[in-house]
């Protein structure tokens, strides 16, 4: 079944590129990115895992429709458990002319909620997203839906916008499933701020508010425990492994390169903070303050959080390095209370690229997790190459 559907994806790809021959669609950019590693242990929260294994292989074809439209479809083939998955990452509209900076986007893309999430995971300076990623929005974070852009005409870039989303994948878990979800259950509101200092440097800072109306927790009967960690370990779906109704990010980067050229020296240093608040049903808060005035769990917290803090130097034009650590403090449902967990992780990545369309690379992870369901200590090495083949376009910012 999974040779038949890959069969009629690259049948699709192949019709489309012929199609896009005409002189109302142009010559369209086809692309296939594919990656494959070994690791020596299971990576936390959804991450790689042990052995021999494929990451997010990934078919890509983009053109602009005509004049006014721009079209993009994104197919990702992973590999899990023995089985290959095949999902669509994007299918998207874009307009190109409206008047003011204005720009929409309709279909399947990825949020331009913080940094790292609307960009692909082969463009990462490490073998996977950091673990407030993996915990808050699933690694990245794509979904049907709706986006209204704005950027300002100022001297500093300036943008600002608006998402909708289905969110089925942002949902928390329904024990019982008896719950009605909103059909629109994701909405996002985004601003961007950048600009040069000099000309070695640049910079950018981002704010994002998240509102998931399917964000809570569903109550559950007493003496029964709620493992939200232990269904969501090793979920491959790009679901969140901890949800709430409202999340706030805050993200930076800067960038260095001599004379602005990146090609042979560059620096990079980012960081991102998440806060995911109100994760619990009402019923639930009105239990708390009535076991508050008797003392019991009165140090339960209404929220999860995290942040990393990354540094890739690119010290020739073949070789880069990179350092990041982060941290992930969340809250796990045990019957009538709640505990808390620390996850914290130290990453080191040595790269090799041969050109901009190869990078092969060699990571080192220390992982610690205080009290965090199903996660002891462990030292990880991963060995990755990302290979990409025909027309690739450059990387955001």
């Amino acid at each position: 079944m999974n040779t038949f559907r890959l069969s009629v994806l690259a049948s699709a790809l192949i019709s489309a590129a012929a199609a896009a021959e005409t002189p109302t669609l142009g010559n369209p950019a086809i692309s296939a990115v594919l990656d494959g590693y070994y690791q020596s242990g299971d990576r936390a929260l959804g991450g790689r895992e042990e052995g021999f294994g494929l990451g997010e292989s990934e078919l890509a074809i983009s053109a602009n429709i005509d004049d006014l439209f721009y079209g993009k479809l994104t197919a990702v083939i992973e590999a899990h458990d023995g089985e290959t998955e095949l999902e669509l990452e994007e299918a998207f509209v874009q307009t190109l002319a409206l008047p003011g900076g204005l720009s929409v986007r309709a279909g399947r893309f990825l949020s331009d909620v913080g940094y790292l999430n609307n960009q692909h995971l082969h463009s990462d300076a490490f073998a996977g997203r950091p673990a407030v990623y993996r915990a808050f929005l699933g690694s990245h974070y794509f979904d049907d839906g709706l986006r209204l852009s704005w950027v300002a005409p100022t001297d500093l870039y300036w943008t600002f916008g608006v998402e909708g989303f289905k969110g089925d994948k942002m949902r928390a878990e329904d024990e019982h499933g008896e719950r009605e979800f909103d059909t629109v259950g994701v909405y996002n509101a985004f601003t961007k701020l950048g600009g040069d200092i000099g000309d070695n440097s640049s910079w950018q800072l981002g704010l994002a508010y998240m509102k998931n109306q399917n964000g809570r927790l569903t109550p559950h009967e007493e003496g029964e425990e709620v493992h939200e960690e232990d269904e969501h370990a090793h979920d491959h779906s790009h679901s969140a492994a901890y949800t709430g109704e409202n999340t706030y990010v805050a993200d930076f980067v800067y960038k260095w390169a001599p004379n602005g050229n990146y090609k042979y020296q560059h620096l990079t240093l980012s960081g991102e903070f998440f806060r995911v608040n109100d994760f619990k049903a009402p019923e639930l808060h009105e239990e708390e303050h009535e076991e508050e005035e008797g003392h019991e769990h009165a140090h339960d917290k209404d929220y999860h959080q995290g942040w990393y803090l990354s540094g890739v130097y690119q010290f020739s034009p073949s070789w880069s390095a990179g350092l990041r650590y982060g941290e992930l403090d969340t809250q796990l449902a045990h019957d009538d209370h709640y505990d808390a967990q620390k996850l914290k992780e130290t990453e080191v990545s040595l790269n090799w690229h041969h050109s901009h369309f190869s990078t092969v690379r060699l990571q080192y992870t220390r992982q610690q997790g205080t009290n965090f369901d199903g996660i002891s200590d462990d030292n990880l090495f991963t060995l990755q190459y990302v290979m990409t083949l025909g027309a690739h376009g450059a990387h955001q910012f």
